[in-house]
């Protein structure tokens, strides 16, 4: 194979590197020094395809490369295990003394480069996870030829034999039996796995050397690396399908005959189609801060600067590492993404249900990287054999629910928490009304949102006036276990209307429809307290002082739609009363959703309150959110609430700028999705709205709220409108663009 010596060819030719080539561009992440040891999460810069993931240090003496792969886990299907490191991978270079070192990770390409100078030679490295090819590449080049000595090496992270094969691939092959997580029993249901890296040297020799391979006087080297297990996300067939050994075999033989440059530009493609549909600007940052590293720009704004670039750059890294970390295919994005460099991980880097992988899908349809969301409804539908079976043991009960940890074989150790089950099912019937995709409704949602239906029918309990409630409930992770709770409350309330709304777009089960909307009716709703506050339990004992992170009573509010300022004014002002006594210091991903509530509470400058506070307070210098410790629904979950500042579409009609803070007077953004399958471009100045181009991708009837008279054309044609109160109506075509803008006052 002939490899490109520089990706300088690369950048010269893409106009796409040229718009993001200097050190102050917003949309890259860079960095004087590599990362330490100690810094995994928070100095490594991640590199990702949704399946394999990376963390380079970007050492010049020794690099060092922990890597992952998204079905390496133990664990069964009582058992909720953990998520595995899958090896390290080291390139001993002995660089020493280097000058101009500078680290970047630039989000248009997904891309990771390190260069710096040693001994008057010029080294680049270039490093990126391909979305095309299914395979790492680590590509090293020098500004002068036969400078390269390096020693290759892999450490399997559960000590399986590593071996030398063909004089350039580093493979290690073995199962998980026998491993465990903490203090629990070894599992007897296990995963082979096997990982290969393939080295193609430019020049200079290539040799084994023990365990390991050597390269002496090359013009530069590229490293392939390659992992996968025999996980099957099927039950029926014990979740076990061919060793991975011929997939990876192949793969590895596929990208021997190619150019490094195709590859890279192969990547580059098939990832700006997911990455390039949105873009945002909130303002402009000074240029003298644009020029400082990424760790300096975050330690400037923890002392006050403005700096709307950084908080578009956190945004769009959300993003980038969705994109990264749950593609189709592959497991949905857990507790840390993709990316964890242990066996014994923080609560196992599972898939928490109590908000946590909640928190990771709420922006995926709205930023338009719907394709990313499908993973985890193909996830629960794996699963739920096993989930309906163990309901019916505990409970006697038909339909479904689920533990508050989960694992990827249906398996958990933690106790029930009996509303998340419908928490999820707000995320499946949200992708329905982004997209309108009927198959995907019938296939995936709507069975699993019936059988949550089920369960509730079979559980609510009557109390002597009517009112149905749910039985010995749970306030997550916090409180007693009674009845009527408002976690459970208002998460039932959510799951009978999205269903009744399902069954009537699908046309079935309307006796079942009539059942579920007749106790619909009845169920108790939110109550007010004695001093004001919307409550968390149906016994008003909220207390003035409680500081806990959850916020589980605010689901009505976010992510749900029983509780508006538009339609339920009291229940909004409640809300704002325990908003208040909750307070604003917490947890990262509790400072996200809180955003996510104020948002929708339409006070924008108190979730740019949180928003900044969240950013100077709980993110590293990598830009990773962190709880502590990382966890990566920090980063998904701010991402949502900057979405809901600019556009809110959950009460079945679109808002435009409903939370815009007095930080961001003008701005964009363009690609934004919402419900009703339209994707919009939002202009704004001086606080107020310019214009916002709706495209209608199905042809569905737009609704906008807006108290003032609107202007709305089709080209140069104005379109016929109806108006409802403060809603505003019109038909759409299929594949048209509508621009709508504000009636010029005199």
């Amino acid at each position: 194979m002939r490899l490109s010596v520089l990706m300088l060819i690369v950048t010269l030719v893409s106009p796409l590197a040229q718009a993001v080539s200097d050190d102050g561009n917003p949309l890259v992440i860079w960095s004087t020094s590599p990362a330490e040891e100690s810094q995994w999460s928070s100095a490594c810069y991640p590199i990702g395809n949704g399946r394999l993931g990376a963390m380079p240090f970007g050492g010049p003496k020794k690099e060092h490369i922990q890597y992952n792969e998204d079905t390496l886990w133990i664990g069964n299907e009582r058992n909720t295990g953990s998520y595995q490191n899958f090896g390290d991978l080291y390139i001993e270079l002995g660089h020493e003394n280097v000058e101009n070192y500078v680290r970047k990770l630039d989000l248009r390409r997904a891309v990771e480069s390190i260069r710096y100078n040693c001994n008057g030679v010029s080294y680049t490295r270039e490093y990126f996870s391909s979305m095309a090819d299914n395979v790492m590449v680590f590509r090293f080049s020098a500004d002068k030829k036969g400078t390269y000595n390096a020693v290759i090496s892999l450490v399997d992270a559960h000590k399986a034999k590593v071996s030398i094969e063909n004089a350039n691939t580093i493979a290690a092959a073995g199962n998980l039996k026998g491993w465990v997580h903490n203090n629990d029993k070894p599992y007897k249901q296990f995963l082979d796995y096997e990982s290969r890296i393939m080295v193609v040297n430019d020049g200079g020799t290539l040799s084994k050397s023990g365990d390991a391979l050597s390269i002496k006087g090359a013009d530069g080297f590229t490293v392939f690396v390659v992992a996968g297990t025999n996980f099957k996300q099927d039950p029926k067939s014990g979740w076990h399908g061919e060793h991975p050994h011929a997939r990876l075999v192949k793969i590895l033989g596929e990208v021997s005959s190619k150019k490094y440059a195709d590859m890279v530009m192969d990547h580059m493609k098939a990832y700006g189609k997911l990455f390039n549909r949105l873009s945002i600007n909130l303002g402009a940052t000074d240029q003298a801060m644009l020029n400082k590293t990424t760790a300096d720009r975050m330690g400037a704004y923890r002392q006050g600067s403005k700096d709307p670039d950084l908080e578009e750059m956190l945004f769009q890294y959300a993003r980038y590492l969705m994109i990264g970390s749950s593609r189709i295919g592959g497991l949905p994005a857990n507790l840390q993404g993709l990316w964890n460099n242990s066996n014994n991980p923080p609560w196992r880097s599972d898939f928490h249900s109590d908000v946590n992988i909640e928190m990771n899908y709420w922006f995926v349809d709205m930023d338009n990287l719907s394709e990313c969301f499908l993973p985890f409804p193909a996830w629960l539908k794996s699963i739920n054999p096993i989930r309906i079976a163990e309901t019916h043991k505990a409970f006697k009960a038909r339909g479904w629910l689920t533990h508050g940890e989960n694992g990827p074989f249906g398996g958990s150790t933690w106790q029930w928490s009996k509303g998340d089950s419908a928490w999820m099912m707000q995320n499946l019937w949200d992708h329905y009304q982004f997209t309108l995709d009927k198959d995907y409704l019938e296939k995936y949602a709507y069975p699993l949102m019936k059988g949550v239906c089920e369960f509730w029918q079979d559980n609510l309990k009557k109390l002597p006036n009517g009112k149905l409630i749910s039985p010995n409930g749970y306030s997550p992770e916090h409180g007693p276990h009674e009845d009527g709770v408002s976690f459970d409350q208002q998460l039932v309330w959510n799951i009978f209307d999205d269903f009744i709304t399902a069954s009537k777009v699908l046309g079935k089960d309307e006796k079942f429809r009539e059942e579920i909307a007749e106790m619909q009716k009845h169920l108790l709703g939110p109550q007010i307290g004695k001093w004001g506050q919307l409550q968390e339990w149906m016994v008003d004992r909220d207390s003035k002082t409680d500081r806990h992170r959850h916020l589980s009573h605010m689901i009505a509010i976010h992510p749900g739609h029983q509780i508006s300022p538009h339609t339920t004014p009291e229940l909004a002002k409640a809300a704002r009363v325990s908003m208040n006594a909750r307070g604003d210091g917490s947890t990262g991903w509790s400072k996200a959703w809180k955003i996510n509530i104020w948002a929708r509470l339409h006070d924008g400058d108190r979730a740019y309150k949180l928003l900044n506070e969240f950013i100077s307070h709980n993110v590293f210098y990598n830009l990773f959110g962190f709880h502590p410790p990382f966890q990566i629904d920090c980063n998904f979950g701010y991402a949502s609430g900057v979405s809901e500042m600019l556009l809110q579409s959950h009460m079945g009609y679109i808002e435009l700028l409903p939370a815009l803070p007095s930080a961001w007077p003008q701005g964009y953004i363009h690609g934004i999705k919402a419900r009703g399958a339209f994707v919009l471009d939002i202009d704004w100045s001086d606080g107020k709205l310019v214009k916002a181009d709706i495209l209608s991708q199905k042809g569905s009837i737009c609704r906008i709220y807006s108290p003032d008279p609107l202007v709305i054309k089709s080209g140069w044609h104005k379109v016929r409108v109806k108006r409802s109160g403060n809603v505003i109506s019109f038909k759409t075509k299929e594949g048209k663009t509508y621009t709508v803008t504000p009636v010029k006052k005199d």
